[in-house]
């Protein structure tokens, strides 16, 4: 019987007993999952909870007697513990059970691993042998395309080689060619350039022959017009002195002639020249010489005068020397026609 005041903790104390058998039993399917085991104490919590369950259930029958009651309440607790202990046992062969069943998966999927691998073995055998093959194959083509690709090249190599010692060879004869045409032009130019050179020297000493006869013909007409100078300035001299002589006499005479015919002629009227030319009426009548120049003092001052200027009109040197027009003129184209040929 609960004491008085106690009453309320009659429910908590199954409660606690109930959650320490269901506890237990948790951990002791863990433990098995696990595949190990936790000693004895689970066992000992196990029969201690299911002995407390018991004497919970059967305590009040058993004191008051009631041996049917105690049969009645122990039942539970009996199957709890035979339920847990037996939990246990199916636990552990549903875990050998389970452990086969994992087993043998495991075995088949290292079979069927084994077999995969060997399979894929095979197959890595079989690609490596193709691929061996296809390599090998390769191979011999490669080998072959080198080799055709060599021929190939010894052949280019043959062309290009035959190509280039023929553009040589033509280039060889064209630089032949232009050696030659250059060597043919340059002795055609130095025949041309000594010719030219033959030719100036040639001509140079024509050149200098003609300058050496010019200069000889110069140097000649030089002396001849130094002589021709010489000759006519001592001729001018002795004519000069002649001419002075002359007027010296003409000069006497007409002082003579003049106090005689003062003497002898009448005053009144003008003394002319009988000798005057003849002159233009219809123009005003110059101022005419009244003293004849005799005929080589004339011939002198006509070539004096010409000499001096020789654009002296014809008149103008017939009034100076006192002769006529004419005989001015006649001796005038003498004096041009002995100066042309000089």
């Amino acid at each position: 019987m609960t004491p008085d005041g106690w009453g309320w903790t009659a429910p908590i104390l199954p409660l606690v007993v109930d959650a320490a058998v269901v506890i237990v039993v948790r951990l002791d399917a863990t433990v098995d999952r696990l595949r190990t085991t936790a000693g004895r104490w689970p066992a000992a919590l196990r029969w201690l909870t299911g002995l407390m369950t018991l004497l919970l259930n059967t305590g009040d029958s058993a004191l008051k007697g009631d041996m049917t009651g105690v049969a009645v309440h122990s039942v539970a607790p009996l199957l709890l513990i035979v339920t847990a202990e037996a939990a246990r046992s199916y636990r552990a062969a549903i875990g050998r059970a389970v452990e086969g069943i994992e087993r043998s998966r495991a075995d088949k999927a290292a079979a069927d691993k084994a077999e995969r691998e060997r399979r894929e073995q095979q197959q890595r055998a079989d690609r490596e042998q193709r691929e061996a093959a296809q390599r090998a194959e390769r191979e011999q083509r490669e080998q072959r395309e080198r080799a055709e690709r060599e021929q190939s090249e010894a052949r280019r190599e043959q062309s290009e080689r035959e190509a280039r010692e023929h553009a040589e060879r033509l280039e060889r004869e064209r630089l032949d060619r232009a050696d030659r045409q250059a060597r043919e032009e340059r002795e055609h130019a130095a025949a041309m350039a000594r010719e030219q050179r033959e030719a100036a020297a040639r001509q140079h000493a024509e050149q200098v022959q003609r300058e050496r006869e010019e200069r000889a013909a110069v140097e000649r007409q030089e002396h001849d017009r130094q002589q021709r100078e010489r000759l006519a300035r001592e001729q001018q001299q002795r004519e000069a002195a002649e001419r002075a002589a002359r007027d010296r006499l003409t000069a006497e005479h007409r002082a003579a002639r003049e106090q005689q015919e003062r003497r002898f002629v009448n005053t009144d009227a003008p003394a002319v020249n009988k000798t005057m030319p003849t002159v233009n009426t219809k123009s005003p009548a110059p101022a005419v010489n009244t003293d004849k120049l005799s005929e080589r003092a004339a011939r002198e001052h006509i070539a004096a005068a010409v000499n001096a200027n020789p654009g002296v009109t014809v008149r103008t040197l017939a009034d100076e020397t006192g002769w006529s027009i004419g005989w001015v003129s006649n001796r005038r184209q003498e004096l041009a026609a002995a100066g042309a040929d000089q």
